[in-house]
Formats: C-alpha cells, structure tokens, sequence
C-alpha cells in the first residue's frame, strides 16, 4: 500500500462512518455534535482542546458542538477549580434516547453494502480489523502528528 491508497481507504472508511450513523435533523454539522459528544461520554470532565486533540476535530468545530449539545440540554459545563480559565465539560444527567441510538449503531450494514455480501463472518472480520486499526491508530494528545 502506498500514500494514495491509504489516503483513499481514508475517505471510504470517513463515507462508511457517515453511512454508519443514524440520521439526523438536517442543522449544519451535525456529525461534528456526534463525534463530540461520543467523546464527552468517553471522557467525562473533559476540555475543548481534549476533545479536539482526541477527535482530530478543528478546535472551531468542538466549540460550536459543544454549544449546541448545552444548549440542547446534553453537556455540562462548569469551571475547572484548578484553573478557571477552562471549562470542564461533562454529559448531563439524563442521556436522550437520541444519543442512545447512535452509540448503539454498528457499522456492519453500511460494511455489508460496501462489501457486497450478507455474509456475517466476512462483515465480522472486517468490523474486527477495523476495531483493531482504530484501537492502535487512535488520536492521542501526546502524538506529534496530531
């Protein structure tokens, strides 16, 4: 494999993630607010920057999320006590069911589609590679190239 193709594996796997994702109300960046609050929930008590250092999402994009997730009633936030300066954020109390459906969304039918077969052992393997790639590729704070 070179640079190209993984570059092009890139944008089928970002299409296959999109396929992936439930629908939802048509408002301007709506996969960014599914992104960022999957990351909230993963890491509760969390920073903008945290979560665009682990998303890989433009710092912008985190911070409109994040608005509209408050003002949707979904996120916390609250002042950190060691530096005031941040802002801690955090799910809310209550998870809508909407967030529940999307957490709970596998991408096996949108890999079925791509493969072109129904055969659930060559979906399960290729969903098991996938897992496995995005386990040690994951955006970590402390990698340069992020």
């Amino acid at each position: 494999m070179n640079g190209v193709e993984l570059f092009l594996l890139g944008r089928t796997l970002m299409k296959l993630g999109e396929q992936s994702l439930p629908e939802v109300p048509q408002r301007g960046g709506h996969r960014g607010v599914l992104v960022a609050l999957s990351d909230i929930l993963d890491h509760p008590g969390t920073t903008i920057s945290e979560i665009a250092a682990r998303t890989g999402l433009p710092q912008s994009a985190v911070s409109n999320a994040v608005a509209r997730l408050k003002e949707s009633g979904s996120v916390t936030t609250a002042p950190d006590p060691r530096d005031g300066r941040r802002t801690l954020i955090s799910r809310a109390a209550e998870v809508s069911e909407r967030v529940t459906q999307v957490r709970a969304t596998t991408i096996h039918d949108a890999l079925a589609r791509a493969l072109g077969t129904d055969d659930a052992a060559a979906v399960e393997e290729v969903a098991a590679a996938l897992s496995l790639l995005s386990e040690r590729l994951r955006v970590r704070p402390e990698d340069p190239a992020s």
